[in-house]
């Protein structure tokens, strides 16, 4: 596994979740825990577009074609033997991209699974869609840009949700060797969002009832980032003590 890789984040749109949080710790491997926003866990969908990816050093125009991608996110915390550290892990990876699955574990820590993406994006509205190629998972997100972060819970303004998720920069994933979790953090010079209303969400994983009993899990908002030059940088992967089984296989 290369331990960086840059790339341009085109799109992100991150739709959040407060859930019950005994819930979500049930849902959650070693050695991580809910990371907790007002008695609440945070959950949520990330609906990443990548432009340009390649290797330090090289010309942005070598680069891969852009990738859409999306991931299901829990926030986390977990003990290390200096401090205890923030993040998130990850329990399902989509990509359109073949070779981005392909080199799932191998280029791109995580394993990730085969999705056919559907987009369609304004300058103020986006829409943004997938279904796994397995049919176990899927998304269908419609939110749009807004002057200022209402209605949340969790957050009581931009700047407070912006700093919460920057701090949270290091992702876990499922891979494919059980109770190991492939680790990649994100790294970028600036970090601007911009906060946005969720018109309609839909997610195999948040609505679930199996999972997320009614009243477990309330949409909370959501933040867009775009055109931010990144550097992807792996992490130690971490291990479960007990035998973790992937909420989705």
């Amino acid at each position: 596994m290369l331990p960086r890789v840059q790339s341009e984040i085109q799109r992100r749109l991150l739709v959040n979740y407060r859930a019950d949080a005994d819930l979500v710790a049930r849902l959650l491997p070693e050695p991580f825990r809910p990371q907790l926003v007002h008695g609440a866990a945070v959950v949520g969908i990330c609906l990443i577009r990548l432009g340009g990816t390649r290797l330090p050093g090289m010309p942005r125009v070598a680069g891969l074609r852009p990738t859409e991608n999306g991931a299901h996110r829990i926030a986390v915390e977990w003990d290390t033997p200096d401090s205890v550290r923030t993040g998130v892990f990850i329990p399902r990876r989509d990509s359109h991209s073949r070779a981005t699955v392909a080199l799932g574990g191998r280029l791109y820590p995580g394993w990730h699974h085969r999705s056919v993406f559907t987009v369609a994006e304004t300058d103020t509205d986006l829409r943004v869609a997938f279904r796994s190629t397995d049919d176990e998972a899927y998304v269908d997100v419609h939110a749009r840009i807004t002057d200022r972060l209402a209605g949340s819970a969790l957050f009581a303004d931009l700047d407070e949700a912006s700093r919460f998720f920057r701090t949270g920069a290091d992702g876990y994933s499922v891979s494919r060797h059980p109770g190991v979790h492939e680790g990649l953090r994100l790294v970028s010079p600036r970090w601007d969002v911009e906060p946005a209303q969720v018109l309609h969400a839909r997610s195999s994983f948040y609505d679930d009832r199996r999972l997320f009993p009614p009243g477990s899990v309330e949409l909370d908002g959501a933040l867009v980032m775009r055109h931010i030059p990144v550097t992807w940088q792996a992490l130690p992967p971490l291990e479960s003590k007990g035998t973790f089984t992937s909420l989705y296989v």
